[in-house]
Formats: structure tokens, sequence, C-alpha cells
């Protein structure tokens, strides 16, 4: 490019636009905070704020999938104690019918109670959390069962998915959070045939006896209630387990985020206090170069003439 400026011109501008780019740079990072807005401010770190921003990105999304994970075992630990509740009532209404003192009639007269306990164990099946039925495995957009009291175990079976999801650990390694209905409620043998500690077989096999009239039947009802009770209580330690371990891994993924994020701001945020310095500074040396040039004594076309 041609010019018509004299070398020291030259240089002079030179310096002032490196003086400007300066004042320029210090202004955008004390306005924006980041010492690191654009590629071009420094390559080097750029891979590196990336591979952070990644890792801060999976760590927020751990977070959120935990805190559903850690209210639905709250939920479900809610709901199991309110099922042992609900299996204590029917031992006492059983151990009271069993008596050799009680009458048919008087048998009779505990069993809408009996069926309104049934029909409790089927909406604690049923429980939602979030929008989602906590007990219905991998498809947990419809409950698992419905009552049916002409079927052996008071219900009818909707679905037989199993719980696989699992819920990933900050610190490594992932764990199932959840159980479902038929683990708690409904357990089958291998040929899928109720089991003793079926807790809606357990129930309904009650209401059937007092019906009848069958002492037996209700002493053989106790003893699977009471196995059933036992199976409640097992899973109810699952939940605890799981919601230590959430606990825990929330813990972690917050400690994790509190370190990505001040990576991230040692890598990406501005010194503001030597930005403010950088740019006073900058300024002054402006001012004062441009007062120096203003300064500087000019030769007129009168001094060549006169020489």
């Amino acid at each position: 490019m041609i010019t018509n400026l004299d070398p020291r011109s030259q240089l002079f501008m030179s310096e002032i636009e490196r003086a400007q780019q300066r004042v320029a740079e210090a202004q955008q990072q004390i306005s924006s905070g980041k010492r690191v807005s654009v590629a071009s401010d420094d390559p080097d770190v750029v891979s590196s704020l990336l591979r952070l921003r990644a890792a801060l990105e999976r760590n927020t999304q751990v977070q959120t999938n935990l805190a559903t994970a850690q209210s639905a075992a709250n939920v479900a630990d809610n709901t199991l104690t309110n099922a042992l509740k609900v299996l204590d009532r029917a031992l006492t209404l059983a151990a009271q019918a069993a008596t050799g003192t009680q009458t048919a009639a008087g048998r009779l007269t505990f069993v809408d109670e009996v069926e309104a306990l049934e029909e409790q164990m089927v909406t604690f099946s049923q429980t939602q959390s979030g929008g989602s039925y906590i007990f219905s495995g991998d498809q947990d957009t419809q409950p698992a069962y419905q009552l049916n009291l002409a079927n052996p175990n008071g219900v009818d079976r909707l679905l037989t998915a199993s719980a696989t999801r699992l819920v990933d650990n900050p610190g490594g390694g992932s764990f199932v959070p959840s159980k479902t209905a038929q683990d708690i409620f409904d357990h089958r043998n291998l040929d899928d045939s109720l089991a003793p500690d079926n807790a809606f077989a357990a129930l309904n096999n009650l209401r059937l006896a007092l019906m009848n009239n069958e002492v037996p039947g209700i002493i053989t009802a106790i003893n699977s209630i009471k196995l059933a009770s036992d199976r409640v209580n097992t899973c109810q330690a699952f939940y605890g387990a799981v919601q230590n371990r959430i606990q825990d891994a929330i813990t972690l993924a917050r400690q994790n985020e509190v370190q990505l994020r001040s990576e991230i701001s040692q890598k990406q945020d501005a010194d503001v206090i030597a930005a403010s310095l950088e740019l006073n500074t900058g300024n002054m040396q402006i001012q004062a170069a441009l007062q120096m040039k203003g300064n500087l004594p000019r030769a007129s076309l009168f001094d060549f003439i006169s020489r």
C-alpha cells in the first residue's frame, strides 16, 4: 500500500492502533466478563473449554436423572410404608376372624374391609411420580394391574415389563433404581404360579375364606400375609439403599459441577481488575501519545523556502 506518511508517522500510527486494540479487548472483557468469547481470543484453550463444557452438560443431565429417580424412590418408599400398614391391618382382621368364638356372621362383617384393603393394594401398584407409573418397569406409561376379584389373586395383570433402566453414577457405573409391581405385590414362581408371599393373593384368599367361613383358610391366609409383609419389607429396604446411593451420587455430581465450573472459569473468565488496569493504561498511553504528537514542531513550506 502506498502511503504519504513518513516512517516515524507510520510507526506512531501503528503504536496507536495496537494501543487501541488493547483498549478494545479490555473493554470487551469488562463488559462480557469473558476473556475468551470466540475461538480467536485464545485458540490454545478452545479444545479444553469444549471438553469441559461437554463434561458439564453430561453432569447436568446426570443430576436431572438422579433427581427424577430420587423423587420416584421417595414416593415408592412412602407407598410401601402404606402397603405394610394395609397388610398389618389385614393380619389384625384375620386374627380376630380366626378365633373359635367368632361366628360366620361375624366373619362376614370383615369382608368389606378386606376388599377395601385389596383395592388399596392395587392402587399402590398404580402409584405415579412425575407422570410415570413407578412400579410398571420399562412400560411406565400405564399401570401394571387393575382390580378383578374373580381372579385367584384378585387382579388382572396388564403387563409384565421388567425394570431394566439404569441411573448413571457420576463416580462410575450405574444401578437399577426401581422394582416392578410384580416383584413387590404379585410375586410368582418360575412357572408363573402364585408364590406363597404374593400380597394380592394373600388378601384375596383372606377375603374368600371370610366369605366361606373357612377357619383353616383364614389361618393359611395369615401365614401368606406374613410372608407378603416380609417381601414388601425387603423391597422397602431395597428402596432405602437406592435412596442412599442416589443421595451420594447427587452429592458427587454437585461437587463435580463446582469443579467443572471452576475450571471453565479459570480458562474463560476475564480478570476484570487486570482488564480495568489495561483499559486505563491504554487510554492514558493513547492520550499521551496524541498530546506529544500534537506538541511536535511542524515544518511549513516557508521553512523549506527560507533554507
